[in-house]
């Protein structure tokens, strides 16, 4: 997308179609050598927050990348060495690192519906993790980590700086950066600026029922909570394209997002998931993934250098350093089918057609 040129229009105008046709509300936000080139807002305003799902999760994960570029935290320490009470009933050898490559055996506390309906409380969760045995030994096979993984990096957070979640990730990425419409937990005031989600079949009116609460919107849930416009998760990504530094703001040390996206599988069959993922220490990372059978929601042309998440197959954000690409599309539209990254994996690849 470096020059105007005509593929580069209808490349982007196909992404923009794509968009469109669904026909719910949605946001996509395209930079592209810092250049805004797309900036869409479909049945919405450019200014609604969306609720991004499991698209939060890198935030919490860089946070503690952050902490640990500042000394206060190492990787490979056991979990329990700053948060003692998590390393009751065989945990207490569970790094930091295995959470972040979602192998501390912690996929899931309760289930994956009894996560998704105590999430909104922060002591219950926490509490329930001390007390959770793992279900796999720690730094075996990747096992994701649905809700937990926000819980124990977000909890470890707030054990090392003494200061609620929310406030370190506000100095430390949000105001540095002028993410001003980024929330982990939305204000009351902003309520009438959110978008609601939908879902089909029983899944998909269960997390829609959840998720439209207000308890769960205004809550602190780290792997799932934020709200946020296209446009602030674009520029989020377009700093991790600079290695933390954009206008002026250092919010990373050099070197920081390298460990963050440094591969810890290469496409080994996730125990919870049950697909083939090419997992980092917070992200997910793009190119071809070995016997995966569905498509790749950052797009199946992305590069192996591509890094960024998914949310639901509702929401995905992500970067690709070879394209000096940052893109961010959020709707609020949970997709039905086997294959429902297909969707953003279209949207994701007309973008790349154009570059």
């Amino acid at each position: 997308m470096s020059s105007p040129g005509s593929s580069t229009a209808s490349g982007l105008a196909a992404a923009a179609e794509l968009v469109r046709a669904r026909g719910v509300p949605a946001q996509l936000c395209v930079i592209e050598d810092d250049r805004i080139v797309l900036d869409l807002a479909v049945n919405c305003r450019p200014d609604d927050l969306f609720w991004l799902f499991s698209a939060s999760k890198p935030f919490v994960a860089l946070l503690v990348h952050r902490l640990a570029a500042h000394g206060a935290v190492s990787l490979d320490r056991p979990v329990a060495a700053y948060w003692p009470e998590f390393g009751q009933h065989g945990k207490a050898e569970i790094t930091v690192r295995h959470v972040l490559q979602h192998r501390s055996g912690l996929p899931v506390i309760h289930g994956a519906l009894g996560d998704a309906l105590t999430m909104s409380s922060w002591r219950r969760s926490v509490r329930a993790i001390e007390r959770a045995r793992p279900r796999h030994p720690a730094g075996g096979g990747p096992a994701y980590h649905f809700v937990s993984y926000g819980f124990i990096l977000g909890e470890l957070v707030q054990r090392v700086t003494g200061r609620p979640l929310p406030a370190v990730l506000d100095q430390a990425f949000l105001t540095p950066l002028g993410l001003a419409d980024t929330h982990l937990g939305l204000p009351s005031r902003l309520w009438a600026r959110h978008v609601g989600v939908r879902g089909d079949g029983a899944p998909g009116r269960l997390t829609q029922a959840v998720a439209n609460r207000r308890i769960t919107r205004q809550a602190v849930i780290p792997a799932a909570g934020i709200s946020a416009t296209a446009r602030d998760v674009a520029r989020f990504y377009q700093a991790l394209l600079h290695d933390g530094e954009l206008d002026g703001a250092r919010v990373l040390r050099p070197g920081t997002l390298a460990e963050a996206t440094r591969p810890s599988s290469e496409g080994e069959l996730d125990q919870f998931l049950k697909l083939r993922i090419r997992w980092s220490h917070g992200f997910q990372l793009g190119g071809p993934v070995p016997g995966r059978a569905t498509s790749h929601p950052m797009g199946d042309r992305s590069s192996r250098l591509t890094f960024g998440h998914n949310g639901s197959n509702a929401c995905v954000a992500w970067a690709d350093p070879t394209r000096r690409l940052a893109v961010a599309y959020l709707t609020g539209r949970l997709p039905a089918g086997l294959d429902r990254a297909r969707h953003p994996s279209q949207v994701s690849d007309a973008i790349l057609a154009a570059s």
